[in-house]
C-alpha cells in the first residue's frame, strides 16, 4: 500500500483511538455531578482555543460573515451541542463501554440518510445491516445484559441521539460541502459558535460549572476536549476528502478502542449479551459499507471539495 493510500487508514485509526478515549473521559467528567451544558461550554472553549492557535499557526483566518456563520451554527448543533448533550446525559447512567458500542451505529444510521439525500444506492445487504444494528440495541437492552441498574435501559435511546446526529452531520457535510473552509477552520468556527450557544443555556438551566480547582473530573474534561478537537477535525477531513461512508468506518475503531479504554481505565466488565451486541452491530456496520474499491476512488476528494 502506497503512502497516499495508507494515509486515510492511519488517520482513521488515530481518530478512532482518540474518539474512543473521550468516552471514559466523559464518564469521569460527569462522575461528581457536572451537568451536560456546563461541560459542553468548557469543551467548546478549550477546543476553540486549541484550534484557533492551529489556524493562526497555519496563517489562516476564521471568516465570520453570514454564510460561514450559518455553516458554523449547523455544525455546532449537529456535531457538538446536541449529540454531546445526549452523550453526557447518558454517560451519567450507562457504562462507558456501552456508549462506545452504541456509537458504532453511526454508519448504520448514516445509510438511510445517504439514500434520502441521493448519496448512496439501496442494497438488500445494507438493509440487513440496519436490521443487525437494531438487533444489537435490543441485546444491550435485554435483562440478560446485566446493566448495573435495569432502569438504565431508558437511557439507551438518549445515547442513540448522539449517533443519529453524527450520521446526519456526516451526510450534510458530504452533500453541501464546507464552503472554502478547511476542516480545522470549520471546527474552530463551530466551536466558537457552540460556546456562544452553550453559555446562556448553561447559565439559564443552572448547569454552569467552574472547572477550578482542577480535580480528576475537570482534568478528564480537558483531556476529552483536546481529544474531541483532534478526533472531530480528523473525522470532518475524512468526510470531506473520502466521503461519509468511508469516514463513518471510524465507528468500528471508536467502539473497539472505547471498550478497551473503559476496561483499562474504568475497570468495566460486560455480560455476554453486551459482547454479542458489539459483534452483531459491527457485522451490521460491515454490511452497510460499500465495496472496498469504492471507498478510495481516485476522484473522491476532488469531487467532495468541488461540490
Amino acid at each position: 500500500m502506497t503512502r497516499s493510500r495508507a494515509l486515510p487508514f492511519v488517520v482513521l485509526a488515530l481518530v478512532g483511538a482518540a474518539w474512543g478515549m473521550t468516552q471514559p473521559m466523559s464518564k469521569i467528567a460527569v462522575s461528581t455531578g457536572h451537568m451536560p451544558l456546563g461541560l459542553i461550554f468548557w469543551q467548546q472553549v478549550i477546543g476553540a482555543g486549541l484550534l484557533l492557535a492551529i489556524t493562526r499557526w497555519r496563517g489562516q483566518g476564521v471568516p465570520m460573515t453570514a454564510p460561514y456563520l450559518r455553516l458554523y451554527l449547523l455544525i455546532a448543533l449537529l456535531g457538538t451541542v446536541l449529540p454531546n448533550a445526549a452523550s453526557y446525559a447518558a454517560a451519567r447512567h450507562l457504562p462507558s463501554g456501552v456508549l462506545s458500542i452504541l456509537l458504532s451505529l453511526v454508519p448504520v444510521m448514516a445509510f438511510p440518510i445517504a439514500l434520502a439525500l441521493g448519496l448512496d444506492r439501496f442494497r438488500w445487504l445494507r438493509l440487513l445491516g440496519l436490521v443487525l444494528g437494531l438487533a444489537g440495541v435490543f441485546l444491550i437492552a435485554a435483562p440478560e445484559a446485566n446493566l448495573p441498574d435495569t432502569a438504565q435501559v431508558i437511557w439507551i435511546p438518549i445515547a442513540l441521539i448522539a449517533s443519529a446526529f453524527y450520521a446526519i452531520e456526516g451526510n450534510v457535510v458530504a452533500r453541501w460541502g464546507m464552503l472554502d473552509l478547511t476542516p480545522v477552520q470549520l471546527l474552530t468556527g463551530a466551536s466558537v459558535v457552540g460556546a456562544v450557544i452553550a453559555a446562556p443555556l448553561a447559565l439559564a438551566s443552572g448547569q454552569w460549572i467552574t472547572p477550578v480547582p482542577l480535580g480528576t473530573p475537570e482534568g478528564a474534561l480537558v483531556a476529552a476536549s483536546v481529544l474531541h478537537a483532534f478526533a472531530y477535525t480528523g473525522y470532518v477531513w475524512l468526510v470531506s476528502v473520502y466521503g461519509p461512508v468511508f469516514a463513518v468506518q471510524v465507528s468500528y475503531l471508536v467502539t473497539l478502542f472505547g471498550v478497551g479504554w473503559a476496561m483499562l481505565i474504568l475497570g468495566e466488565t460486560y455480560a455476554t449479551p453486551v459482547w454479542g451486541a458489539m459483534v452483531v452491530m459491527l457485522a451490521g456496520v460491515a454490511l452497510v459499507q460499500p465495496r472496498p474499491r469504492a471507498m478510495l476512488a481516485p476522484d473522491a476528494g476532488r469531487g467532495q471539495n468541488a461540490h
